[in-house]
This record gives C-alpha cells, structure tokens and sequence, in this order.
C-alpha cells in the first residue's frame, strides 16, 4: 500500500514539477497527496479488502490527508485512528492474527521512526559528497532496523497463532524486499495502467521475474537449519502481557519503557513454564490424543481428521504429520475400542460397545464414550452430551482424576455461542460413578463444586 501511493505522489509530483506555473501558484503537493489518495483506495477493493490491507490504507490515507492540512504525517495518532477505524466496521478483527501481527508491526516502524530514525539522516551541515555516501549506508540500515523490529513485535503473535518462530525473517526480507519495492509492485501498478493500451505484458514478465526471485529466497531460507522454530501453545496470558510490553516500549519516551523488557521477558518465561495436557479429546469425540511415556501425543481415532490432528501437533510443537505411524505407538484397538497408557502408567479408554465399556470401567482412569455408562463405573467418563455442550478439551492428570480446559467452559452461555443445554455431569474423579446421574440435578452449588475441573 506505502508503496503504491508513494509511487502515484512521486510521479504526480513530479509531472506537474514540469509546469513552472503550477508549481510556483498552486500546491502540487497536496494535490499529489489526493491522487496517491484516490490510487491506494482503488488498491484497497483490487486487493479484496482483507483487514492488514484495511490498516495499511487507513494509516496511508490518514498520511496523506496529514499532507493536504499541512500536519504531521507519520505519528502514533496516526495508528490509533486507523486502529480505530478496523474495529469500529470490524470488531471481531481484534482476536484475529492479520490485525495483531499488522498492528504490532506498525507500532514498532512507528515508534523507530519517532525515537530512532532521527539520527540515522544527514546534517545539514555535511557536505554533498558525504550525503551521497551516507543515503546508501542509511537506506540498509533502515531496512535491516525496520525488517528486525517489525519482525520482533509480531513475535509473540505469531507463537501463538501459528506456534512457531522464523528466527530468519530478517535475512528473508533484507533479500527480498528491495525487489519487492523497486520492482514487483511498480511493474504491477504499470502494468495496471497499460493494461487498456494493450502494451501490459512487458511489466507483467517484469513483475514476474521479481516474484520467482522471492520464490527463491523464501526456499533458501526455509531450506536453512533451524529456519523454523516451533513453540507450544501457551494460552492468552502471556500474549497479553508480552502485547502490554511491546506497547510500552513503544510508546513511552522515558527509560521507564524498558519496563515493557521486562514484561516481554516475563511472557517468555510465563509461555515456556505453562504444562501441556495429557489428553486431548475432540468435540465429537472420535480423536483422542494421549501423551504416552516418550513425551509425545498419541492418537486414539474412530474417524479420520487430518485437520484437527494438525493443529494438536503444532500446539504441541510437534513436526510429525497426521499420517505418521508413530502416532499409533503404543495404542491398542480392536472392535470395541482402544485404549492408551499415560506417562503415569494409568489407561485412557475409546469405548465403543457396551462389552468393552464393561471392562474398560474397571481398568481405565478415563473413558471417552457415546454409550450409556454402568452407576457403578470407577473412571472418570467424557460422555458425548458432554462433549457437544462443551466442545474440545484438554485434560491433565492429577493425583486423583483430571484438571479439564474445555473449548466452552460449564455454565458459558454467550449470545453468539449459546449454551447447548444442561448435561448430568459426574464427578471426575476415581469412583465417582461415570456419567450417569451420580450427582442429583437439584444438588446444591457446593456439592456442584467438588469437581476438579479448572
């Protein structure tokens, strides 16, 4: 986007430089500052209006609108109005990786030029020579300081995510970027303009030889050892509190932004520390993993979901692929079931008819059934009305039963996620009696409580 309108207000700018009277009795730069204006909307719906696409428009358009009233363009006003702007037409765009990577990103190329980039520029009093020789060694450095600090900020969005770490971006874009900017998009916005005259197939040959240059940096870096880190999920606390890190070492101009360090290091710290369940149930209850005694996750399945168990081994910082073998290690299945050890040597149970549910009762610490559970039942059960009410979960063993995290929490009920209803849930722990109604429905909130469910 930056660069496409930075193109259209140079060569507006320029073209209308020719005409002295224009330049000498009327103000060719705003008017450059409206076409770049008019050129990065019409980027806007040609892109598909997604919303890093919104941001880095309403952040241009605030630029530019900044030229034609004569104020400062590049400040962290800037930002939060286009921050504002996303969510006001898009709310939910807050939770989403695009408008946290972007905006992070954004904040951190902000907060370099209003601290940093000041020193890196000539004085005034250098001679042309040195100006000359100095733009080259400025122009790198820029790209290297704005490659690694936009790299940075969206660290921790990325683990999230995504659940991994490009240690190599910066090598990647310091490649690839300079031909990104000064060939990939001009060829594309000229090729754009040509288009109606029918002279666009030289700029698209262009375009394109500096796209399989791309190509070819991003297999290269890939291709390097250790060019993808992978991390385990770790939940919404630290990526909070690393995000009220980078927005103080952004914001603030005292040292007391160096406390936004410490709160970066303290997220690290917090995700690195955080344990990994020891079962994974899915929502319809044919995929369960269990963490068996090599450390790894190992999948009990009645249905095939390449998907799901994708995801699970990327939160588990795991590079195996849903149809590795080694997935199966140490399960056992027959007709009527399987059933995994965990590292504590207790069983995990995928009972599937009433004769192995029978048996699974007295062997098993936890069940995952659909089936109707015997009153006398010693393990722990997930039953499948369970698991419609409260979707996907992750358990971890304690001494005495499991600690669950489910997708829906018992008793959330949200207006664009109702309640699914009320479900006769057992206690979770040994001898508690399975899912039947070993807890009366009428009972009081104390005796509700005696759940080990966090």
């Amino acid at each position: 986007m930056a660069v496409v309108a930075g193109v259209v207000f140079f060569v507006i700018r320029a073209l209308l430089a020719l005409v002295p009277v224009l330049t000498v009795a009327f103000p060719i730069k705003k008017w450059a500052a409206a076409g770049a204006l008019a050129a990065a909307l019409f980027y806007l719906l040609l892109s598909g209006n997604d919303v890093a696409t919104q941001r880095s428009f309403y952040m241009t358009a605030v630029v530019l609108i900044a030229v034609m009233v004569d104020r400062r363009a590049v400040t962290f006003r800037t930002l939060a109005l286009a921050a504002m702007a996303v969510l006001i037409l898009v709310p939910e765009a807050l939770v989403h990786p695009s408008f946290q990577m972007s905006f992070a990103a954004t904040l951190g190329l902000v907060a370099l030029v209003q601290i940093g980039m000041p020193r890196l520029f000539a004085a005034p009093e250098n001679s042309a020579a040195a100006k000359v020789a100095l733009w080259g060694g400025r122009e790198l450095m820029m790209l290297t300081l704005a490659s690694l600090i936009a790299g940075f900020a969206t660290t921790p969005y990325a683990a999230f995510h995504f659940h991994r770490v490009t240690p190599y971006g910066l090598l990647a874009n310091l490649a690839a970027m300079p031909v990104v900017s000064a060939i990939v998009m001009p060829a594309g916005m000229l090729g754009l303009v040509a288009m109606p005259f029918g002279f666009d197939g030289f700029f698209w040959w262009l375009m394109g030889v500096g796209i399989d240059w791309m190509i070819v940096v991003t297999e290269w870096v890939a291709a390097l050892p250790g060019a993808i880190g992978r991390i385990t999920a770790f939940g919404v606390g630290p990526l909070i509190v690393s995000s009220l890190g980078i927005v103080l070492l952004g914001l603030l101009r005292t040292p007391l932004r160096w406390s936004g360090a410490a709160l970066l290091l303290a997220s690290v710290i917090w995700a690195l520390a955080l344990p990994q369940p020891d079962v994974l149930i899915s929502g319809d209850g044919h995929n369960v993993a269990v963490r068996g005694r090599d450390g790894r996750l190992h999948l009990m399945k009645t249905a095939k979901d390449a998907f799901l168990v994708k995801e699970w081994l990327a939160a588990d910082a795991d590079d195996r692929v849903p149809t590795d073998v080694s997935l199966g290690n140490g399960v056992s299945c027959d007709a009527e079931g399987c059933v995994a050890p965990m590292v504590d040597g207790r069983l995990i149970a995928l009972s599937l008819k009433p004769d192995g549910l029978a048996d699974d009762c007295t062997r098993a610490a936890l069940i995952v059934t659909a089936m109707p559970v015997p009153p006398a039942c010693e393990a722990t059960v997930i039953e499948l009305q369970r698991l419609r009410a409260q979707g996907t979960m992750a358990l971890r063993g304690k001494q005495h039963g499991f600690i669950i995290d489910a997708v829906k929490p018992r008793g959330t009920s949200r207006p664009w996620s109702p309640s699914a209803g009320d479900y006769v849930e057992a206690e979770t722990s040994p001898g508690a009696g399975g899912a039947n109604p070993a807890r009366p429905a009428d009972a009081t909130p104390a005796e509700q409580d005696l759940q080990t469910e966090d």
